[in-house]
């Protein structure tokens, strides 16, 4: 019984605590998305870049200070800007 408590207790933390690092995964992996589209980009694509640099800078900005939502909310929409500019052959329209 209480090898199977134990198991059921450490299964219930590590689900509540996956919640939390998803979210900062998602906030690291947007930005790295961003860097990397940035040092790929083509004029086009450095012009969308530029045209969000202050969006990008923010998002940044709240994920040094912890600002987990806001860093998600920024980045995705820049990379939603990025999306919306390039075709699905990922060249610029």
């Amino acid at each position: 019984m209480k090898r199977l408590t134990l198991s059921g207790l450490c299964i219930a933390t590590a689900l509540l605590t996956s919640h939390a690092f998803a979210a900062d995964d998602l906030c690291a992996a947007n930005l790295q998305k961003i860097d990397d589209q940035d040092k790929t980009a083509g004029s086009a694509s450095a012009q969308i870049m530029e045209s969000n640099k202050e969006d990008i800078q923010k998002a940044q900005a709240a994920q040094a200070s912890g600002d987990k939502a806001t860093c998600i909310a920024l980045s995705t929409r820049v990379l939603q800007e990025y999306e919306k500019a390039t075709n699905t052959d990922g060249k610029t329209q």
